[in-house]
């Protein structure tokens, strides 16, 4: 080819006639018409014209009357990719490349990218840690990045098919599709000792520097007759489960959880706050047992241990709500736990909460 013809044909020319060169034209199928909200091949002209005198983003925006951020964006995202010059016809041709519906995923384009999401999903990471991790994992790979919405989307979306249908089981939630959450039921003060209220708590529990300030509360099987209580460290998010084969009784509670904090050091036993649940009537005999302030929750407002909270929603997914949970054993329990506790958590700058408590035993 002459080096004249195609530097034409880059600027839009199909042909020369005599009376001069001939423009292309893109056409359409009936139909096909884009919404007047879409630049047009004649707007992107305009652009390129203006970008050519010198005008401003900002002037071309008002003279075509778009946000300045519209233009900006075609700019960037239409220019030429090795000379970076814009040119209308091939942007044109750019966005039209980028208009047909609907387009593949990419965790379904890379087999890697899904294989990896799937077989964390299956160890019951959260999208939100997947991501993180295939960043740290995979620094200098973009096409291993996604964002943890499109996780979701994967599992959500009917008719993708980027993820195994049946992996949705294995969110938080365990649902296939979003809910709005509910409001948790209050409860009701059932004590005959007085109780330290958590407007009482020091200062230097809130701010979760000093490590040994515990939240503990109880998950409850089919028809309120099996329980396992939890305990997570404020500090590591460290999580231990307590194990109440029997009943969950006062007398009960209180036994177990003295045995459990009494396996830490006393630098690791400092408070312990829970709600006003009536298994925690023997409160004061638990705080002269393993010298534990213990600190009560107002009533109806779970978010007051926010971390045993969360914790107790990431269990639910191994201990569901209706089932018998006096079936586990001592070692199940100790597994899920483990589980638990080498996740890599955000709060935690994606460290485990094991290797936070490790670090804080050997410092002691």
């Amino acid at each position: 080819m002459n080096y004249r013809t195609t530097k034409r044909w880059r600027s839009g020319v199909w042909q020369s006639s005599k009376n001069g060169p001939v423009n292309r034209q893109h056409v359409r199928a009936p139909g096909d018409e884009l919404s007047p909200r879409f630049l047009s091949e004649l707007d992107r002209v305009a652009i390129a014209d203006r970008l050519q005198a010198g005008e401003s983003i900002r002037a071309i925006a008002k003279a075509l009357v778009r946000s300045p951020s519209t233009i900006s964006r075609e700019v960037r995202r239409n220019s030429s990719p090795v000379s970076g010059n814009y040119r209308p016809y091939s942007a044109q041709v750019r966005a039209d490349s980028r208009l047909p519906r609907p387009k593949t995923g990419k965790i379904a384009e890379n087999v890697e990218l899904r294989d990896y999401i799937q077989s964390k999903l299956e160890l019951r990471w959260s999208p939100e840690q997947i991501v993180n991790m295939l960043r740290r994992e995979f620094p200098d790979r973009p096409e291993m990045h996604v964002v943890h919405e499109t996780i979701y989307q994967a599992l959500y979306v009917q008719g993708r098919g980027e993820l195994r249908r049946e992996l949705h089981i294995a969110l938080r939630t365990g649902r296939a599709r979003r809910r709005s959450q509910k409001q948790s039921q209050a409860r009701q003060p059932r004590y005959r000792d007085p109780m330290v209220m958590i407007s009482d708590r020091p200062a230097s529990i809130e701010d979760r520097a000093v490590p040994g300030h515990w939240e503990g509360d109880l998950i409850i099987g089919v028809g309120s007759k099996s329980a396992i209580a939890t305990l997570v460290e404020r500090t590591t998010r460290y999580t231990m489960l307590v194990h109440l084969p029997e009943d969950r009784g006062a007398m009960t509670v209180s036994a177990a959880l003295v045995r459990t904090m009494k396996t830490l050091p006393a630098e690791l036993r400092r408070s312990l706050t829970w709600d006003q649940g009536s298994e925690m009537g023997k409160h004061k005999a638990f705080s002269l047992a393993t010298d534990m302030a213990v600190y009560f929750c107002n009533p109806a407002s779970p978010w007051q241990r926010g971390s045993n909270e969360n914790t107790n929603g990431l269990l639910r997914q191994y201990f569901p709500k209706g089932t018998d949970l006096s079936l586990h054993s001592a070692e199940e329990l100790q597994r899920v736990a483990d589980q638990l506790n080498s996740r890599p958590r955000k709060t935690l700058d994606w460290e485990t909460p094991a290797a936070r408590l490790a670090a804080l035993i050997d410092a002691a």
